[in-house]
């Protein structure tokens, strides 16, 4: 301890002269009022988007008063700031001041790191207590320190204790498989980067590199079924593209067998739903379409009804051909006509749409068709192409325009909302959570009929509207919670709300103003923390906040990932350096990313990204997610911090919160507060306070 503080003290010596008045006689102390009042100036000055003015005024408290916070605010901006060397010396002087504070010693390490002071970095790091869940994260960061000194073996047996943690399994698992990966421990390399992948499904660059030590492992099977998965979320990714073709010979299995692409046969037998208070309102949903929710190009539609069934033309209304049960029929397209294909091969042509309706004799009997090869999970890493069964009626749409067959299921409202809940929301999720999500799915398809109107349908199959899988994603919960609120909505001022949700709001939810949408009174940012402040909080607390979890109603882990509500990146500075030159414009090898705004729930609304050619803002948080990671961020509630390796940027590590945009309902916040015992009313209350509860079904 003596040898260390002689090295600080040293340093203290030579340090910039802003800090020179902390060791001349401290003028006399502002009320602890007067202090609070010019912390809070500061803080409103970083959350209006002036985090160089916060910054200097952080300073200043910290120069007059020798106030902690102010020293760890300041020292959390220059760092955000890419100022590294500034918040060495920030800390310096706080450090000092409070030898003992865990969150000194801590925010001291982290500059040090930031600045590629690796050994004091880890002397600092060495110092914390690193009790309970904080432990992983320390030995984490003692690591990438030993790493930077080329204490390798000390690396390794830090990532090691991380790695048999709960909260960071991830990155210490993805940090350990790169050490294997430098030693060609190819087995090794693999089991730590799929066990990243198993904790995180969207850490597509662990992905990437448990893809590449399969395949140097001779798994070829495995590999191809990696980069497929990666080839799904960034269809345009060239090392996946050349990947499958690289490995295609050497497969064991056909691409079939390989695939997760689901075949069915049989029929469900399905229960009609029947309301007793009014007519259910009728939507029309296109089927297998983009990730925008746009028709996909589609040559041939195969469908299977359960009962008899008629085949009428929907310009004249009349029938074409009446079929049989569990006949199987093709719609096809050939030199730009369309035309039906019966069993035996006779073939009617169409011209605009044909509507397929099959008819049960038996009231308690409801009538599905099957239809195969529909994507599903479009863009996304779980993207398949299955077959699927739906309820209701099946229209097929000859979209002349855009030269496709567009299928597009004609279903009312609540047997809609069936085929949504399991796509949305884990079905073992408390009843209270499925019917707050039930009100939700369905205010917000009403909120939003006629969405796609341009396209000939109302709502989508994708996360661009509501995921909606039909019969095949239905569970008990999950229409129990639908029949039980059959026809609820929530109004403000007597109209449908915006019936926004995200998976993991990651402990706070943020406006939809800062999400870079519009401004609401009911979309405003609520709290799902339990022993947190937030009317208090200060900027330097996001990172205690991502770092190291607190207790929250949204870190509920039953039937959902863990890395929904906490996730890390790491994030090659060539591969961001890609997809920036791919989707925005080339400004050279990346040299920093610096949040310009963040809101008040810690979410980043603006985005600095800074090159050696140039620079590019990024803005709304869709805008920001899509273009700071291959595929997608998991949400922008982040900080971010670049690693170097021989003084040379070579990554950036993302520690972030929540899956979604955060606005609105808590999908996993729900769930701990149904879990807890509150009602689905108090829930949605909650998330969307000023609106009401209503049935609004037509009488």
């Amino acid at each position: 301890m003596k040898i260390l503080l002689s090295i600080i003290l040293s340093f203290f010596c030579w340090a910039a002269p802003l800090w020179a008045q902390t060791q001349e006689a401290a003028p006399e102390k502002e009320t602890f009022t007067q202090t609070q009042s010019l912390l809070r100036q500061a803080a409103e000055a970083y959350f209006d988007g002036n985090p160089a003015d916060a910054l200097t005024k952080y300073i200043e408290i910290s120069k007059d008063t020798q106030e902690r916070d102010a020293f760890l605010n300041a020292a959390f901006i220059a760092l955000e700031q890419g100022t590294p060397k500034q918040a060495v010396d920030i800390m310096t002087s706080a450090y000092i001041l409070y030898p003992q504070d865990e969150d000194v010693l801590e925010f001291t390490a982290e500059a040090y790191l930031a600045d590629g002071q690796y050994e004091n970095a880890e002397k600092f790091f060495s110092l914390l207590s690193g009790g309970g869940e904080r432990s992983e994260f320390i030995l984490i960061q003692l690591a990438r320190a030993q790493e930077g000194m080329g204490e390798t073996k000390l690396a390794k047996r830090n990532l090691l204790r991380a790695a048999k943690g709960k909260n960071h399994t991830s990155l210490s698992n993805y940090l350990l498989g790169q050490v294997y990966e430098k030693e060609k421990d190819w087995k090794k390399a693999a089991d730590a980067f799929g066990a990243a992948v198993d904790y995180d499904h969207q850490f597509t660059e662990a992905r990437r590199h448990y893809a590449n030590a399969l395949e140097q492992n001779k798994q070829y099977d495995d590999a191809y079924r990696q980069y497929r998965m990666l080839r799904s979320a960034s269809p345009g990714d060239p090392q996946a593209n050349s990947a499958l073709q690289r490995l295609r010979p050497k497969l064991t299995k056909t691409d079939k067998e390989l695939s997760r692409d689901k075949e069915r046969t049989t029929h469900t037998i399905v229960k009609p739903v029947v309301s007793l208070e009014g007519k259910l309102q009728q939507l029309r949903v296109a089927l297998g379409t983009t990730a925008g929710g746009r028709p996909s190009p589609r040559k041939s539609v195969i469908f299977t009804p359960s009962h008899p069934f008629r085949i009428t033309d929907k310009t004249t209304g009349k029938t074409l051909v009446m079929g049989q049960a569990k006949e199987t029929w093709k719609a096809e397209l050939k030199k730009g006509k369309a035309a039906l294909v019966s069993p035996t091969g006779k073939r009617y042509v169409f011209s605009g749409a044909v509507v397929i309706t099959p008819k049960s004799a038996s009231s308690q009997e409801g009538p599905t068709i099957l239809i195969e090869k529909v994507m599903s999970g479009a863009g996304m890493t779980w993207a398949s192409v299955d077959d699927k069964e739906y309820r209701g009626q099946l229209e097929i749409i000859h979209d002349k325009k855009r030269n496709t067959l567009l299928p597009v299921n004609l279903v009312n409202i609540e047997e809609y909302l069936m085929g949504v809940m399991s796509s949305e929301m884990p079905s073992g999720f408390p009843m209270n959570a499925l019917r707050a999500q039930a009100v939700l799915a369905r205010t917000y398809a009403l909120k939003h009929l006629g969405k796609h109107k341009a396209y000939g349908y109302d709502l989508c199959d994708t996360q661009n509207c509501q995921v909606y899988g039909g019969v095949n994603a239905e569970s008990e919960p999950g229409n129990a919670a639908v029949e039980s609120t059959m026809g609820q909505v929530l109004l403000y001022k007597g109209k449908p709300i915006e019936g926004v949700f995200s998976a993991n709001a990651g402990g706070f939810t943020q406006s939809a103003k800062s999400a870079g949408w519009f401004q609401t009174p009911y979309l405003v940012p609520t709290s799902d923390y339990k022993d947190f402040d937030i009317d208090a909080l200060q900027p330097y607390q996001f990172k205690a906040l991502l770092q190291h979890p607190q207790e929250a109603y949204s870190r509920y882990d039953k039937h959902v990932s863990r890395a929904a509500y906490r996730w890390a990146r790491v994030v090659e500075e060539e591969n961001l350096r890609q997809i920036i030159k791919r989707q925005k414009k080339d400004i050279g090898p990346i040299t920093a990313i610096i949040p310009q705004q963040r809101g008040r729930s810690g979410y980043v609304s603006r985005v600095l990204v800074k090159g050696t050619k140039g620079s590019v803002v990024l803005s709304k948080e869709n805008v920001i997610r899509n273009n700071l990671a291959p595929g997608m961020l998991r949400s922008s509630y982040f900080i971010v911090v670049p690693n170097y390796e021989d003084r040379k940027l070579k990554n950036f590590l993302f520690y972030g919160g929540g899956w979604g945009h955060g606005v609105g309902f808590c999908q996993t916040g729900s769930a701990g507060r149904a879990e807890d015992g509150q009602e689905y009313p108090e829930i949605l209350m909650h998330y969307f306070p000023g609106t009401e509860l209503k049935d609004t079904r037509e009488k």
